[in-house]
């Protein structure tokens, strides 16, 4: 039985490298899927590759969507609504790619998806003795910098299943967090609401926003919700900056999903870096500009 780790790849460089030195020792394959569109819509060249990470290039397998999916609205002028729903369409579209390579593994194989930056702890879970159909990893949220945390939330990033049990790649990405019980006949029914699922309590790291200035721009241009966040908001690098200085988030997690205070600035809180993945605290001079 193999481990697959899975992600979708933009121009994180920093997460990914973190991300192949946290799992290396426990994943059998890496596979890194890179579209040449953004998820806005525009051309971009491929910013991956896998000589970069010469420790793990013979892990890595790099693959690229060309194309934009057939079924995003086409028009001259596009509403807000529009341009999210292509934008969703295209992430779908990245992250289902994955599959194209998954028919060379075994059906008892197990995949890990999740975005680069959403690391699953494996250090005291033991994934090929799990016995649920899937498995979710409950994660701690950062931002900016490794010790800049939202303590509030649970963020459910890392998803497993076994590739027998894989729909889709966006499927799994979908999987509600909860374990349904037994007299849920509803689940029989959902490809996203299921009884045999296993929630991994100390589940790893979530490290959104650990970017430059000019990145976190670039970031936020090309992002889904970027349409309808600069309508409330606004955007600009000083805005950027100063938000980086008072450790703030211009995004609420925990409002409701159709409310304007999701847009409500959100105050991070230091922590102590005891809780940082062991590659980070044993390489801590390379990191230290990522530290507050």
């Amino acid at each position: 039985m193999k481990i697959i780790d899975t992600t979708t790849f933009f121009e994180e460089n920093l997460m990914i490298d973190l991300r192949f030195n946290i799992l290396d020792q426990y994943v059998d394959k890496f596979i890194v899927c890179e579209s040449r569109y953004t998820h806005s819509g525009k051309k971009k060249k491929i910013n991956f590759n896998k000589k970069d990470y010469p420790k793990f290039e013979n892990k890595i397998e790099h693959i690229i969507l060309e194309n934009e999916p057939n079924n995003i609205i086409k028009k001259d002028r596009l509403t807000n609504s529009e341009l999210r729903i292509n934008s969703i369409l295209r992430i779908k579209e990245q992250r289902n790619y994955i599959s194209k390579v998954l028919n060379d593994f075994s059906k008892d194989d197990l995949v890990i998806h999740s975005d680069n930056d959403e690391i699953p702890d494996l250090e005291n879970f033991d994934l090929k003795n799990a016995k649920s159909k899937f498995i979710i990893f409950k994660q701690k949220m950062f931002y900016y910098k490794f010790n800049l945390m939202l303590p509030e939330l649970a963020w459910f990033g890392s998803k497993v299943c076994r590739i027998r049990d894989l729909k889709n790649i966006d499927n799994l990405r979908s999987i509600k967090n909860k374990k349904y019980p037994f007299y849920r006949f509803d689940t029989l029914f959902s490809d996203i609401k299921h009884q045999s699922v296993h929630i991994v309590e100390k589940g790893g790291w979530h490290f959104s926003n650990l970017k430059n200035i000019e990145e976190l721009e670039r970031k936020y241009l090309n992002d889904e919700n970027h349409s309808e966040y600069e309508s409330f908001v606004g955007h600009s690098l000083d805005r950027i900056k100063e938000n980086i200085k008072n450790r703030v988030i211009d995004y609420n997690h925990l409002a409701k999903k159709n409310s304007l205070d999701r847009f409500k600035p959100t105050k991070l809180q230091k922590v102590e870096i005891n809780i940082l993945p062991k590659a980070i605290l044993t390489n801590l001079d390379k990191y230290r500009e990522w530290l507050d």
